[in-house]
């Protein structure tokens, strides 16, 4: 078994080499980005779903699909601790700038860049992150109120009406929106929804954590008739086999039953770890086939690989005390699990623990599936989470 010619690409973002079970939400999508270019209206697409499921991905094979069609598309990240309005407005920039070199839509590109100059000068005060360089002069009364609602309204306005002109759509792949607040998702709802009332070619795919859902319903009541928020979930055994074994069978190697079935047992069938236990059972296996003992053994560095980094990354982010609330939670086992039921492993009122319970959420790390619920956005930190905090210690910490 070469190493050099492994298949598998266990990273964060790292396109796997077979994209399987998710042809169906990329026709949905590929089909609204087509109506919105005709002028019809469609719904944008915010794909929810835990750590570790492909949406990164997903995310960049759409925006591959649609400028494929010469759909124009900006693609950016949501940071912690950054505004949306520094995230969007050199998106914005791109896009009408390349819309600025079509004929038919110069002019109104042109008003777009004044109206973003406009934007940015105006919103730079109170978002002091708003960083821009400025194309053309602001327009006086064009996107400078003051009130991001308004203002990403009549910007988001003139960059439809210049998509329009050139007989295309922009489409924003916006990716981690879990991290917007409320009062910045609300207007970029209000502003896809004005582009909507005017039939202007305007939309959003973006991802997040399965929190996103009731952080777009608490910032507009009337999220759910703006967006599709399709559920990407673990592949089935089917997919998960094909995501295994078709890359495999591309450098003549095959793994025999036991090896697969101990495969999805371990990966639970979640792509991320499928392409960690793949490779680690590549790396391992002395010839072809790969064998159950092969996957057995592979779990060992499999593991430590992911305790390494993909779990520990998250780890580090969160304190003591948060730790602890983590560390009760995966005594109870995987999840989820009721407030009631961690506090009483901590020992502690649950009135107690909400606010390090809402700062947790507020990281990513965990997410209320219902209320009163708590559930790891992190597949199988329960189990890492003993590993790195055994026995009983950590009560006393």
């Amino acid at each position: 078994m070469d190493r050099k010619l492994n298949p598998y690409s266990p990273g964060a973002g790292a396109p796997p080499p077979e994209l399987v079970g998710r042809d169906v939400l990329r026709e949905d999508v590929a089909v609204a980005i087509a109506r919105l270019r005709l002028g019809r209206f469609a719904k944008s697409t915010l794909m929810v779903g835990l750590r570790g499921v492909g949406k990164t991905v997903l995310l960049e094979k759409m925006r591959s699909d649609a400028e494929a069609q010469g759909v124009l598309t900006v693609r950016a990240e949501t940071p912690e601790k950054r505004s949306l309005p520094a995230m969007l407005a050199p998106q914005l920039r791109t896009a009408l700038l390349r819309l600025s070199r079509v004929d038919s839509a110069k002019d109104l590109a042109g008003k777009g860049l004044s109206a973003l100059a406009g934007f940015a000068q105006r919103l730079k005060v109170k978002y002091a992150d708003l960083e821009l360089s400025y194309d053309a002069e602001p327009t006086p009364g064009e996107s400078d109120s003051g009130d991001l609602e308004v203002d990403l309204s009549s910007l988001m306005e003139r960059l439809g009406e210049a998509a329009r002109a050139a007989e295309t759509a922009v489409i924003l792949f916006l990716d981690e929106l879990q991290y917007v607040e409320e009062e910045q998702f609300a207007a970029l709802i209000a502003a896809l929804h004005r582009c909507a009332q005017r039939q202007l070619p305007i939309g959003v795919v973006g991802a997040g954590l399965p929190q996103l859902r009731a952080v777009a319903g608490n910032a507009k009541s009337y999220a759910e008739r703006m967006f599709d928020f399709p559920l990407v979930g673990p592949l089935r055994d089917d997919e998960a086999k094909e995501a295994v074994r078709k890359p495999a069978q591309d450098e003549g190697v095959a793994y025999d039953d036991a090896a697969m079935a101990e495969l999805l047992a371990r990966t639970q069938g979640y792509p991320y770890f499928l392409q960690e236990w793949g490779k680690h059972s590549w790396d391992v296996a002395a010839s072809s086939p790969i064998t159950r003992e092969d996957v057995i053994a592979a779990s060992i560095t499999a593991i430590a690989a992911l305790d390494a980094s993909f779990f520990l990354v998250r780890f580090d982010r969160v304190t003591p005390a948060e730790r602890r609330y983590l560390r009760a939670m995966a005594e109870l086992g995987a999840g989820p699990h009721r407030s009631g039921d961690i506090a009483a492993v901590l020992e502690k009122k649950v009135s107690a623990l909400a606010p390090l319970r809402e700062r947790i959420i507020a990281k990513g790390m965990i997410w209320s599936p219902s209320h009163g619920d708590t559930a790891f956005t992190v597949p199988l930190f329960d189990e890492f989470m003993k590993r790195i905090m055994p026995g009983d210690e950590w009560k006393n910490e």
